[in-house]
This record gives C-alpha cells, structure tokens and sequence, in this order.
C-alpha cells in the first residue's frame, strides 16, 4: 500500500504547511453535518490508536449535544510508554495531518476549542507543533468563521509537566486543568464530565491524524484495508535489536515476520528471542508468534494486546530477567501513588526481581512474584499497575529456566555488553 501518514516524510521541510497542502479535507468536512463526519468515521472501523482499540467514531457519539456546557477535544499526545514511539517522530514530520485531523474532529463534535497535551520533555516537538498551529491560524484554517463555514476554532498546544501516569485520559485532564496527575474516578465518563466538567473527547494523536484521510478518500477506502475488525493501517514502531529500526507504516494485520524482512532483518549473526507488541506494558511475545496477525484480535488470541504497535525486538544475547526489571523500575518510578496496590505493589515487584537479577533470591520468589501480580492486576485505580504485571508473568510463564538459571549461577549468566550495539569487546556473543 501506498503510505499514508508518513507519506511526505521524507519530504524537504515536510512539517511546513507549503508542503502539506490546503487543508482540503477539512474543506470537505465543513460542506458535511457534524453527524455526517462522525458517521464517516464510524463507518471506517477506525479504532484508537493509542493502545485500548476502541472504535473512534462510536466516542465521538457519546458526546450528549443536548448539555449547554461546551464541548472539548483533547488530543493525547503525552507519548511516555518504554518503547512506544510513534506519535512524536509523526508530529515532528507531519503536524499538520494532526492539526487537520483535530480541525475536523471538532467540528463533528461540535467543540470550539480543542487541547494537544504534548509530553514535557518533547520540547523540539512543542514547538513544531506550536508552530503549525500558527501556520493554519495565519491561512485561515483556524479562529472565527473558518473558510466561511461560520465554524469557529481555537487549539490550545500544552505542555505536560513530564508525568507517565498522564498517558491515561483522566490523569491527563487532572494536569491539563493544573492539579497533580492522578486518575479519576469513573463514572462520570470524560464525554459527560471530562474536561472542566464539560462533554470531552480524548484521542490518541495517530487516531486523530487519521481522520484527514478517511474525510477525503472516503470510509469504504479506509475500510479496505487491513483486518475484519481491525481496519485500516497503523505505523509499527520497530526497535532493539532489528538491522533497520525504525517506524513501518502498513495495514493492520500485517505480522512481525513481514515487518522484520523490511527492517533488513535481525542484527547479523543473531536470532529473535523475545519482543512486545505494544510496549512494555503488553505481555512478552516470542519467536514462536512470528506469524500473528499484528491487530487487536489476532495478537489478543496469542495472549497479548497490540497496544501502541511498539514491537521492541530481543535477541539471544539479552537477558530478560535484567529486562523486566528495568521495565518495572520504571513503572515503580511512575506510579503517581494514589491507589496502594500500584504504589506499594511496584515496589514490592522491584525489590523480588532485583533479588532474582543477582542470583540471591530463591525457586520461591517466582511463586511470589507471580502471586504480587495477581494482587495487583485488576485491583489497581489504572491500568497502569496491570501493566506493570504484564511482562513479569508472561516471561515467567516463557522463560522460568532463565529466571533459575539465575540462581543456579549465583547471577546473571548473560554477558551485559552482549546485548549492546555499541560495545562488543570482550562480550560472549
């Protein structure tokens, strides 16, 4: 297939409004009602790109266009997940397909005013954001009675204050109305009382620059591509230990075999061991899976969830118990502490593990690591202690011998400089 997102990003100067184009999509969707866009979008079988899949179209409709308060859109763009890296080289290369997108987005729903909330450390890519805003608002795409259609829109570039936790919807309105990133309690659901208690959208940044193409070449095209119940293309960001990693735009269903043969395969010499799917809160994959199907379905039948499409790739030389730590230090460090399984689980999760790492703990303690996560899993305030759970259990679940393995040898029996693509002196591989 042609690709779509990243079709100009090799383009000179690709983030500039003259190379993006007139904004004929949103053209067409002021000639359109409201109802009509969501419709379209519907139609589609565009899903969230942002992890959880749920169908885009159908979260516009909750919006209750009978409330007098005003609507918003909020485009999550706090990008934060070990792995998952998408929607940020999209932004820098292309923001213009997000600012349209969340143009035509605002107009279904009937919102004037529409958030991007960009994670705090990405400041190169605020201010290219920032940047198109400007450009669109200088041509007319933006502000009071745009192209004549007496629609009127304002967007609002904010920066995050550099939270994990403010990936997940409500967390993020918490820091976007200026209070502490945590989670909040549901019901009432952000399309009836999000932000500032008004009917709210919250999108994923790649869902939203997807509508664009879907407005001009129609729902029947989008359709066309892709799974039964996974339509469309996505972009699969491939990392670690891959010839050529980088971002791979294709339709949904495609599998890593595939994706692997157009990243140059495996670093020379080497073989696939272990990878994720959607980020490191997904359950490990292995070889053995090379051949699912990359979409919500067929990667949830093999016991994982596609996630963001961040496929991190391991070889051989990498020692997945030194990797799941890594990835639980993080979610340790993360937790924003307001529910006790999360904040007193993850630590528990780290200090078991790290035991594990150095050789000193016991056959036990996979008993118990396997038994934190089940009092975790499910009675978190978010989904991010469930995440956390996720690559510990499923790796004990593939790779038990490794984790003995450990103890047998009173430590790691992986040579650290293995793994590495910088370093290869003295390394066992």
């Amino acid at each position: 297939m042609t690709p779509v997102l990243t079709k100009n990003w090799g383009d000179e100067q690709s983030w500039k409004l003259s190379a993006y184009g007139d904004y004929a999509a949103a053209k067409k969707a002021f000639g359109m009602q409201p109802d009509d866009v969501i419709t379209a979008v519907k139609d589609s079988g565009l899903r969230g790109r942002g992890g959880a899949g749920f169908p885009t179209g159908m979260k516009w409709s909750f919006i209750p266009q009978d409330n007098p308060k005003p609507k918003y859109l909020v485009v999550n763009a706090d990008e934060s997940e070990p792995g998952t890296c998408k929607d940020i080289p999209l932004m820098m290369a292309n923001p213009h397909v997000l600012v349209e997108g969340v143009i035509i987005s605002s107009y279904a729903i009937r919102a004037n005013k529409a958030f991007i909330y960009i994670r705090g450390e990405v400041l190169h890519v605020i201010r290219r954001v920032q940047a198109a805003v400007a450009e669109a608002h200088a041509a007319g795409h933006l502000g009071k009675d745009i192209h004549g259609s007496g629609y009127d829109l304002d967007i609002v570039v904010h920066a995050g204050a550099g939270a994990y936790i403010c990936g997940e919807e409500t967390a993020l309105l918490e820091g976007l109305e200026g209070r502490r990133g945590q989670p909040r309690l549901r019901p009432p659901f952000p399309a009836v009382a999000g932000l500032y208690a008004s009917p709210t959208v919250i999108n994923n940044v790649e869902s939203i620059a997807s509508v664009p193409s879907i407005i001009a070449n129609g729902a029947d095209w989008f359709s066309s591509m892709g799974t039964e119940k996974s339509k469309g293309f996505g972009i699969f960001s491939l990392s670690g230990h891959v010839a050529k990693p980088g971002q791979y735009e294709a339709p949904l269903g495609i599998t890593l075999r595939k994706l692997i043969e157009l990243a140059g395969g495996m670093r020379a010499g080497h073989e696939l061991k272990f990878w994720t799917p959607g980020g490191s809160s997904t359950p490990l994959l292995t070889a053995e899976h090379l051949d699912v199907p990359l979409d919500f379905e067929g990667v949830g039948e093999a016991g994982s969830m596609l996630g963001t499409r961040a496929l991190q790739l391991f070889d051989e030389t990498t020692c997945v118990v030194r990797a799941v730590l890594r990835w639980t230090e993080f979610y340790k460090h993360e937790s924003c502490g307001k529910c006790t399984p999360c904040r007193e689980g993850t630590w528990w999760l780290t200090q078991t593990l790290s035991r594990l790492e150095q050789g000193q703990g016991s056959a036990e303690d996979l008993d118990l690591l396997v038994d934190q996560c089940d009092n975790i899993l499910g009675r978190s305030f978010c989904a991010l202690g469930d995440g956390a759970t996720s690559p510990i259990t499923s790796s004990i679940q593939y790779f038990r011998e490794e984790y003995l393995a450990h103890l047998e040898q009173g430590g790691c029996p992986f040579d650290p400089e293995a793994s590495t693509v910088f370093a290869t002196a003295g390394a066992k591989a």
